[in-house]
């Protein structure tokens, strides 16, 4: 199989663990005993998403661990259904039960391990004051509501479903809201996120994700249990995110 050379490293990983993660201890770990646990079965995950899901090194493989387990669940149904994506993700998750994809995504969830530093900004400072107004207030003249009314107010997620937005690279942060623009990310309808990134243009975006990308993480970086009370006068949408029936795990 002839692979461009960027993405050998990610594809001989993850031949290795998929037998892991499909329940085999065929993939070439005869050097470990295999144990028959989810942490032993997600190193197909690890090998992309970095040891215990803290997030790959090239910045484009996400954090998975603490994620709020909704989230993590909905998005791997949102692969396996064809509303996100990525072939390789896609093959690992196509043949596995709803039940199974919410134990992976429970798993990665109950893990709490530290975030790294932010790397430092190397945008300009007007274009990380626009995108700290965006992030923070919105834009109530064209209808785009700011990120922390859904994201939460500390921008670390909120549960069951919506992610935090810190601690992820800037070329992470614009390639998925760049994927909402072009319609190669998509959520279940209303898409409000689909909505958000209509209303902004590519520079918007990447002021954005490059606040936000800057961020150190609060010393609490757990999901909120609730989303924070709406500011009056502040632009809301609705938006369906991943519905309740969505978050129920079958066989």
């Amino acid at each position: 199989m002839n692979l461009p050379s960027g993405w050998r490293a990610p594809v001989a990983r993850w031949l290795t663990g998929w037998a892991l993660l499909a329940g085999s201890a065929a993939a070439g770990q005869a050097a470990a005993p295999f144990e028959d646990n989810i942490a032993q079965r997600t190193v197909a995950c690890t090998a992309c998403h970095g040891p215990q899901g803290r997030a790959g090194p090239d910045g484009y493989y996400p954090r998975l661990a603490g994620k709020p387990a909704g989230y993590l669940y909905n998005q791997l149904l949102n692969f396996r259904d064809g509303r996100r994506h990525y072939g390789l993700m896609t093959q690992l998750v196509e043949p596995l039960s709803d039940s199974y994809l919410m134990e992976i995504a429970q798993y990665f969830s109950s893990l709490q391990v530290a975030y790294p530093a932010p790397v430092p900004a190397t945008a300009s400072a007007d274009l990380l004051r626009q995108g700290r107004q965006l992030v923070l207030q919105g834009d109530a003249a064209r209808r785009v509501p700011a990120c922390v009314a859904c994201h939460g107010q500390a921008m670390t997620g909120v549960v069951p479903a919506i992610p935090g937005l810190l601690g992820l690279p800037r070329d992470y942060l614009n390639a998925q809201l760049g994927a909402w623009k072009t319609g190669q990310r998509r959520a279940h309808s209303p898409d409000c996120m689909k909505q958000v990134v209509e209303r902004l243009n590519l520079d918007e975006l990447n002021a954005v994700a490059s606040w936000l990308a800057a961020q150190p993480l609060p010393a609490n970086s757990k999901p909120a249990t609730t989303l924070p009370a709406a500011a009056p006068g502040a632009v809301t949408l609705t938006c369906a995110g991943a519905p309740a029936n969505a978050l129920k795990a079958r066989p």
